[in-house]
């Protein structure tokens, strides 16, 4: 599986991005997906997460109200709707795919990571 993510760039506060995450080598409806962000400086954070089949989602505190994730799995896609931005949502985005898959006896947990897309906010 490779993830590939789109979409980042600059706006002004208070605009709007959607943020894309495209996978290819493997079907994307066997992961869960989440978005990371990593400010200058700081560490890396969850944004927000949803499951393979796109029933559950979840969101930082930081983002609720102001982002949406939504994936459409036919076309290997999982999308971050974020509006209301500020200065403080600047951060390189990453996107994560996670699955545990049963192998013979045992478990085995398979995990990627996309190269992160920029956002920048500011006027």
């Amino acid at each position: 599986l490779q993830l590939v993510e789109s979409g980042g760039g600059l706006v002004q506060p208070g605009g709007s991005l959607r943020l894309s995450c495209v996978s290819s080598g493997s079907t994307l409806g066997d992961y869960g997906i989440g978005w990371f962000r990593q400010a200058p400086g700081k560490e890396r954070e969850a944004v927000s997460c949803i499951s393979s089949s796109g029933g559950s989602t979840n969101y930082a505190d930081s983002v609720k109200g102001r982002f949406t994730i939504s994936r459409d799995n036919a076309k290997s896609t999982v999308n971050l709707q974020m509006n209301s931005l500020t200065p403080e949502d600047t951060a390189v985005y990453y996107c994560n795919a996670v699955a545990v898959i049963m192998v013979a006896l045992t478990f085995r947990r398979l995990e990627v990571w996309g190269q992160g897309t920029l956002v920048t906010v500011s006027s």
